[in-house]
């Protein structure tokens, strides 16, 4: 397990993909991700089957508290490209709908962040999110990500179209 000061990640365990799959469907969470759609619990068991045990190019981890081991949310590094050395970098929380917040997001981001770099030598590290999410650029922003790329009207939620965001940050930021 990766300690941090208030929160530790650990592998992704069975027992998680329920609170995990509730977390996802809720749709004032679901705003936030890719996915457009409710997930059902084969999808949850495909992906973690197939994605979090078996492909080399994803790094997947459960944010938990420190002391209790309270699931807090998830995280990762996905779509990792080993020659380039980049990976699309994923963090929410989902215990009393935080989503982001200004303490254990971050401390969650940072050990991610030093996962990616130091631990697998990548050399930069790169996030979509969509313009309304003030939240993660603000999240993004504390971290030395810099926004690079604005994809307009990209994203379809909510009755309308939103642009989407790159952000990124390289190991020497």
């Amino acid at each position: 397990m990766l300690n941090g000061e208030f929160v530790g990640l650990r592998a992704i365990e069975r027992d998680d993909l329920v609170q995990l799959l509730a977390w996802r469907n809720r749709p004032e969470m679901r705003r936030y991700f890719r996915e457009y759609r409710e997930l059902g619990g084969d999808l949850q068991n495909a992906w973690y089957e197939n994605v979090v045990l078996k492909d080399p190019a994803t790094r997947m981890f459960s944010i938990v508290e420190l002391g209790s081991d309270r699931l807090l949310g998830a995280c990762g590094l996905c779509y990792i490209n080993w020659v380039d050395r980049n990976a699309d970098f994923s963090i929410y929380l989902g215990a009393d709908d935080l989503y982001i917040d200004t303490r254990l997001a971050p401390d969650a981001a940072r050990l991610l962040m030093r996962y990616g770099f130091e631990e697998l030598g990548l050399h930069r590290l790169w996030s979509e999110i969509y313009a309304f999410d003030m939240q993660k650029q603000a999240l993004f922003d504390t971290l030395g990500f810099r926004q690079e790329a604005r994809y307009r009207e990209s994203h379809w939620t909510e009755g309308g179209w939103q642009d989407a965001l790159i952000y990124a940050r390289l190991v020497h930021d």
